[in-house]
């Protein structure tokens, strides 16, 4: 696999943390949209499974923090929750690219998803229940909120997530991971 200069992982995590303030704001037109379609994970995930485990834990933890400030979404009481959901997504994401390599692009993309998915739920559900919300969040709300009403959303990021990266491949935008896949 060649290599992405720094400056062009630093301009792609700047476009993620830029769509981190856009996308919600296209999904909140429709009530409770944010907590269904999860708009913010998306170019969260997609940085650390481009750039790495670095530029996706910066896109993790300044996405919400400028949405935030730029927009007031996410409220400035869910903010550190969500950063710290979002900055294990876009780290994890990164750590496992570099970590599994199945000789199929697809593979390695999914198992980097899956685990960066399940990674961030439960690192926020952890620390909402020791820190952020102790004694109020439990097992019930955990699986609730960030499994039955975030399906939709789930979907939406197992489906385009790794399409997306495999076209931006395939069209030469970023480095291919195998020689012989795009």
């Amino acid at each position: 696999m060649n290599k992405m200069t720094t400056v062009k992982k630093s301009i792609i995590t700047a476009v993620c943390i830029a769509l981190c303030v856009v996308l919600p704001q296209a999904f909140h037109a429709i009530p409770n949209a944010g907590s269904i379609y999860l708009p913010m994970h998306i170019p969260v995930l997609l940085c650390g499974l481009i750039c790495g485990w670095q530029y996706g834990l910066l896109c993790g933890l300044a996405g919400p923090l400028f949405s935030t400030l730029i927009t007031a979404m996410p409220p400035m009481a869910y903010l550190p929750p969500m950063m710290v959901e979002c900055a294990v997504y876009g780290c994890v994401a990164g750590l496992m690219m570099k970590l599994v390599h199945t000789g199929k692009v697809y593979a390695d993309l999914y198992i980097s998803l899956v685990a960066a998915m399940l990674a961030g739920r439960v690192i926020a559900g952890i620390a909402k229940a020791v820190i952020f919300m102790p004694g109020k969040f439990g097992m019930a709300m955990w699986t609730t909120s960030y499994f039955v009403t975030a399906l939709p959303g789930i979907v939406i990021q197992l489906v385009i997530l790794p399409t997306l990266v495999f076209a931006l491949m395939k069209a030469r935008l970023i480095p291919l991971r195998y020689s012989k896949e795009a």
